[in-house]
């Protein structure tokens, strides 16, 4: 299973598969340090959304990524010294008793094994699926050529950002209401009058950062409708706003 702790910036970011995102926020109601986390991560998104984008040098990507590569994270209340004083003790430990161990725990599991195995690549596939997403959704929002437009959405606010270079498009939402019971907003790329599915919104979020599912391939304008849990291959009702694409 996948540590919690480090899934904070995939929530953020809306990338999380649903369950995975169930999981996390059963943990999130109990995890101070991890809801602070989030609460940064969204902020932090929030900002790039909206702020002007500035040139940078062609160097800075490439030295950025490198610092995120190698930096880890540590278990909330885990020091670096609790986690050597740890090692020492399991080390102290009778090198007999640590073989019996194992060769029990093997004889138990064995026949688990292979499921084990299957579940674990299962969710490595997962997480990287949602480390490219969130990457994705960081790079729009980064991108030197980031154009944005906001506007008035159900007494909060949604912007559109673009990127032309990147043909991709993020949706950044800021205090939307909940939709009714049963409902969920659902985003559209406009392609000349024609709604083309671009992906849901988390309906318990009122502030959330979407990256739009596709390219944007020309598209007008962006909108959002209320549809039936799970989404509509088309809209059912009314667009809540449509927003052009900025020029």
């Amino acid at each position: 299973m996948t540590d919690p702790h480090t899934l904070t910036g995939a929530y953020a970011l809306h990338a999380l598969p649903d369950d995975e995102r169930a999981g996390f926020e059963r943990h999130l109601a109990g995890c101070p340090s991890c809801a602070r986390e989030v609460e940064e991560f969204e902020a932090a998104a929030a900002r790039l959304a909206l702020a002007s984008t500035v040139p940078v040098r062609p160097a800075m990507r490439e030295e950025v990524l490198h610092r995120v590569g190698s930096v880890r994270q540590l278990t909330p209340g885990t020091t670096p010294v609790e986690r050597v004083r740890r090692s020492k003790a399991l080390g102290a430990a009778p090198a007999r008793w640590a073989l019996a161990a194992c060769v029990a725990a093997a004889a138990v599991f064995g026949g688990t094994a292979v499921w084990q195995y299957d579940r674990a690549q299962d969710a490595q596939q997962r997480a990287a699926r949602a480390e490219r997403q969130a990457s994705d959704l960081a790079g729009v929002l980064a991108a030197p050529d980031a154009k944005s437009r906001t506007v008035r959405v159900a007494g909060g606010t949604g912007t559109v950002v673009v990127s032309a270079q990147r043909d991709r498009a993020v949706f950044v939402s800021s205090k939307m209401p909940e939709p009714p019971k049963g409902k969920v907003y659902q985003l559209w790329f406009d392609d000349g009058g024609t709604m083309r599915d671009a992906g849901l919104m988390d309906p318990a979020r009122a502030s959330q950062s979407v990256l739009l599912k596709g390219p944007v391939d020309g598209a007008s304008g962006v909108g959002v409708t209320v549809e039936p849990a799970g989404g509509s291959a088309k809209p059912t009702s009314a667009p809540v706003t449509v927003l052009s694409m900025p020029s």
